[in-house]
C-alpha cells in the first residue's frame, strides 16, 4: 500500500498464475500508483493477474462471451464512487510473442498491457479510430514517464 502525505490509499493486488514473467511486484505498484495519481484517484483496490494464454481465452469466453485469446482483459468492480475497485488480467505469454514481432523486450509489452487496461478503467476507449489514437498517445506518455521508450508504429 502506498500511503503518502496527499492521503492517496492504493493497494495493488498482484498473482503470477501460470505465466514465465520477470516483471517486478514493485515496477506494477509504480504502475497502479501513477495511472491513480495521473487521474486523480485517491482510495483504490488494484488487482492484477499476469497470466497465460489459456487462463485469460478462459476469461474472454466466461465473462465477455469471447472464445479467444487477447492481451488484456479489465474489470471495473467498485461498489461506489470513495473508493475504485479495479481488476486488470494480462496475458504474458501474448506479450512475449508480440515483444519479439514488435522487437522489443517483453517486459514493455507487458507494463503496455497493465497501462491499457488500467486506462479503461479510467475512461479511455479504443473502438473508434479517434479514441484509439487518444488512448495510444496516453500510453506512449505513461510508458516514457515509467522509463521506457516504446512508440507505437
Amino acid at each position: 500500500m502506498d500511503d503518502d502525505t496527499s492521503g492517496q490509499q492504493i493497494i495493488t493486488q498482484i498473482a503470477n498464475i501460470g505465466s514465465d514473467t520477470h516483471l517486478s511486484n514493485e515496477k506494477i505498484e509504480q504502475i497502479s500508483n501513477l495511472l491513480c495519481d495521473r487521474f486523480g484517484i485517491q482510495k483504490a483496490v488494484i488487482s492484477i493477474a499476469v497470466v497465460d494464454d489459456e487462463h485469460i481465452r478462459r476469461i474472454n469466453s466466461k465473462f465477455l462471451k469471447r472464445d479467444k485469446i487477447t492481451d488484456c482483459i479489465s474489470f471495473d468492480l467498485s461498489d461506489d464512487e470513495t473508493e475504485k475497485c479495479f481488476e486488470i488480467i494480462v496475458n504474458a505469454q501474448l506479450a512475449q510473442r508480440r515483444a519479439k514481432e514488435r522487437q522489443h523486450d517483453a517486459e514493455i509489452e507487458l507494463v503496455l498491457y497493465i497501462v491499457h487496461g488500467l486506462l479503461h478503467q479510467m475512461g479511455f476507449d479504443d473502438q473508434q479510430p479517434a479514441q484509439a489514437e487518444k488512448m495510444h498517445k496516453t500510453e506512449e506518455k505513461i510508458l516514457q514517464q515509467l522509463g521506457y521508450n516504446f512508440t507505437y508504429n
